[in-house]
């Protein structure tokens, strides 16, 4: 595997940031890393890439140890943090020429023409990184994080601030990296996450949540909503609705013949809909469930 942490804790003063997680990422898996402000998230990845040690547990990269292996992992991972630093004054080829000296690679001048192809740069590389927009000094980013030919990429918030159509350029490089690196990704925007990731990793205040794939997620949970359409306009439907087994929650929607029904203990609400539609001579016109959003699922886990 390329990322193991087993019980990882860290603590500023009495304050726990992490308290206590533990989770595996395969070689070859693109796994969303999510949860609210102020949950751990960044501070897990800056364990990970070494910039902070941990307070206890352990975690590891392609089997090396992060704090005793310090150089071995780092040569393994890409890492772009939040906030992207660049130095602004430099050139694109020119700053990306100096990442690959710091690593001391071989042919820099070659591999910087490929970094530049690879993530749509050719048009913006003569110029220096100040004068390019948000969405292009995301793909530097990206490039360095990538240039040394990394085994785990792990991305923090890489698509924050982006337009729509950045975004969606940012995305599809990611994907395209993603088919030959393990890649850790941190975003608030869930449909990145079902777009890109294999898998989802929830934590909320320093504690592990959820660890699935967005199917299973959306899936989870005992709670089942069911959207029924009746022939007609009346309220006499919400007393009866209500007085099913099981039902929490009934409530008329803007189309006056159409009603949501909850159940938050597993039951499947249509049959016991449908039995009471007949007892009372209600024309069912249609009845389906509604799948839980993923942003539905995130807030359930992360809020209470």
């Amino acid at each position: 595997m390329s990322i193991e942490v087993v019980d990882l804790k860290k603590f500023y003063g009495e304050q726990a940031a992490i308290g206590g997680i533990s989770f595996t990422i395969n070689t070859g898996e693109i796994v969303g890393f999510l949860g609210p402000n102020g949950a751990g998230k960044s501070t897990t990845m800056k364990i990970l890439t070494g910039f902070i040690p941990a307070s206890s547990g352990s975690a590891k990269v392609c089997g090396f140890d992060v704090e005793e292996n310090s150089i071995e992992t780092r040569k393994r991972i890409g890492y772009l943090p939040e906030h992207n630093p660049l130095y602004l004054d430099m050139y694109v080829k020119e700053y990306l020429e100096f990442v690959g000296g710091i690593y001391k690679l071989p042919n820099i001048k070659k591999l910087v023409v490929e970094m530049i192809e690879l993530v749509g740069l050719e048009r913006e590389q003569r110029k220096k990184i100040g004068a390019l927009s948000k969405g292009y000094r995301q793909r530097i980013g990206l490039a360095q994080a990538i240039i040394h030919d990394p085994e785990v990429l792990i991305l923090d918030e890489p698509t924050s601030g982006l337009d729509p159509n950045q975004l969606a350029e940012i995305r599809d490089l990611i994907k395209r990296i993603g088919q030959t690196k393990t890649v850790m990704l941190s975003t608030h925007i869930m449909q990145e996450v079902e777009a890109i990731c294999d898998r989802i990793i929830i934590i909320n205040n320093g504690v592990l949540v959820a660890d699935d794939t967005s199917k299973v997620l959306q899936a989870s949970g005992k709670k089942q909503v069911v959207i029924v359409e009746f022939d007609a306009d009346t309220k006499v439907f919400e007393k009866q609705l209500k007085a099913i087994p099981g039902v929490t929650k009934v409530r008329q929607l803007a189309d006056a013949q159409n009603w949501l029904v909850e159940s938050e203990d597993g039951h499947d609400l249509r049959k016991t809909i449908s039995q009471t539609a007949l007892k009372n001579s209600w024309l069912v016109l249609s009845m389906h469930t509604e799948e839980k959003s993923l942003e539905q699922v995130f807030k359930e886990l992360t809020q209470g």
